[in-house]
């Protein structure tokens, strides 16, 4: 397990290159509470993932950076690590399935990397698409979150909450395969263990929910992740590293539907002029429509982990569509 020494030591070397992006007050928080949001869509790549794909590929060896890097993505994922790998002058091969938003894949493309287009298959044959290219070409894989020194920079995110808000009772966490939420709940935990730590999922997508409740890892089908339109959180499954930390670190996981979640994108834009993708909006989705099932708090952070939308999807959500 990370510890907070490997927190603020990725945190030293992501600064200058992430935004420590600040807490926006909600205007229209519950009585007696102030909530807070944390909008990881302003970052260079429009997501949180930076943090983590920056540091990891930044403790390679210069053996290592010599070969170049390769990642598996639908999109964040591949924009952190293609612009890691830019400004350190590393190539970079993304494996992306064809269903990923086109967004997504072009931003990728105009920092540089080497994308590859999967259409059949799912994860596992994806996965193992782009074992085999690291294998045949030598080069090194960067996992999307499955990864202690992934976690231990998204656990910067965390620090930055804390520094901004340091009496914070709740931190609100979307989840996708666990890489934020882990990097968070540690950083907030080893510093304040009473810090109420929540993720949300979408209801297509609560393998993590199930995972924690159950006691094992649950994996979904793809077919039933899929339909989410929060693409950043169609993992059929958490990975054992990020399983643990979920278990160590989360304090519960709680769900939206999809209504709850376009409904959410629509109010940040219109109430907060914030632009946030539909995994990012979940857990403002939690707080504008499950309170009630949330630990009581007064000062409480909603992480939005990113904002790259589909721009035709979010003019129909705007529409009301």
């Amino acid at each position: 397990m990370i510890t907070l020494d490997d927190i603020r030591a990725a945190q030293k070397r992501l600064d200058g290159v992430v935004v420590k992006t600040g807490l926006v007050p909600w205007s229209d928080s519950a009585e007696g509470e102030q909530w807070y949001l944390k909008p990881e869509g302003l970052q260079p790549i429009g997501a949180f993932k930076l943090r983590g794909g920056y540091n990891k590929i930044a403790t390679l060896s210069d053996e290592e950076r010599s070969r170049g890097v390769i990642a598996l993505s639908s999109g964040n994922h591949a924009q952190g690590v293609a612009y890691a790998a830019r400004s350190l002058g590393i190539r970079a091969v993304i494996v992306m399935p064809a269903r990923a938003p086109e967004i997504k894949r072009l931003k990728t493309e105009a920092m540089g990397a080497e994308v590859v287009l999967l259409s059949e298959g799912g994860e596992e044959e994806w996965r193992a698409h782009a074992e085999a290219l690291a294998a045949e070409q030598g080069l090194v894989m960067v996992a999307p979150f499955n990864d202690e020194t992934v976690i231990a920079g998204n656990g910067t995110c965390g620090l930055e909450i804390l520094a901004a808000v340091p009496d914070v009772d709740m931190v609100l966490v979307p989840i996708g395969g666990g890489g934020l939420i882990s990097g968070v709940g540690a950083a907030l935990k080893m510093s304040r263990p009473e810090i109420k730590i929540i993720g949300v999922e979408p209801d297509l997508a609560n393998d993590a929910q199930l995972s924690l409740r159950q006691g094992k890892l649950v994996a979904l089908p793809i077919e039933q992740t899929k339909q989410t339109a929060a693409d950043g959180m169609r993992a059929t499954q958490l990975g054992d590293i990020t399983y643990r930390y979920i278990r160590e670190y989360v304090d519960d996981i709680i769900t939206v539907n999809e209504h709850e979640i376009r409904a959410a994108v629509r109010t940040l834009a219109l109430d907060s002029r914030l632009v946030a993708e539909p995994s990012g909006a979940v857990p403002v989705a939690a707080l504008l429509n499950r309170r009630d099932e949330l630990p009581a708090a007064k000062k409480i952070v909603a992480v939005i982990s990113g904002g790259n939308i589909d721009p035709q999807l979010l003019a129909d959500i705007l529409q009301g569509a």
